[in-house]
């Protein structure tokens, strides 16, 4: 998949930024197993705590509160402070609850937001829930952020049922900022 991803972008001339929490790095890690990812991809924020958030990509801790780390909200605003926070023209965040610990009713272990923004489009978010132990989670997560930015691309015409599984539901505007915008998958 980080080939798909590599192609787009160089042949865009863009740049690629992470913005990680649940997954701790694991993007941006399969990002640059692919040798040349220099050439595509500028850099990976590892955000895990609530914090760092806020210092590293300028998350309002009071979007953090109000909505909790896990949050359409956050993860919106995690994306567009991975691009205000780099040389990147594209980027994309992740926040969930990877497991075993830390799930509620509201928000199951295995809840992921995602994050999606390339130039000439708004802020793409989506909701997933997977199943299995944290490593499953975040095994899917990596997957699931680069097909479906991939998916969500020009580059996929005619290739959308290959690369993204799973029907989009309902696409929508977000509660919060007007620039995100919401996917919410099955």
């Amino acid at each position: 998949m980080c080939a798909l991803v590599a192609d787009w972008l160089i042949g865009n001339r863009w740049m690629l930024a992470t913005a990680e929490s649940c997954t701790g790095g694991l993007i941006a890690a399969a990002c640059t197993d692919l040798a040349g990812s220099s050439a595509w991809f500028e850099r990976g924020f590892v955000t895990y705590s609530n914090a760092s958030k806020t210092e590293l990509l300028g998350v309002d801790a009071a979007l953090i509160q109000q909505h909790g780390a896990v949050s359409q909200s956050v993860v919106c605003a995690m994306t567009l402070g991975a691009l205000a926070h780099s040389r990147a023209q594209v980027a994309l965040a992740v926040t969930g609850v990877a497991g075993p610990a830390g799930g509620t009713l509201e928000k199951p272990v295995g809840t992921v937001w995602f994050g999606w923004v390339w130039p000439g489009h708004d802020v793409c978010c989506e909701k997933r829930c997977f199943q299995g132990d944290r490593r499953s989670v975040r095994d899917a997560t990596v997957q699931h952020a680069l097909t479906a930015l991939v998916a969500r691309t020009d580059h996929a015409q005619g290739h959308l049922e290959t690369w993204m599984p799973g029907p989009i539901l309902d696409m929508r505007p977000l509660d919060g900022p007007a620039a995100c915008f919401c996917l919410i998958g099955a």
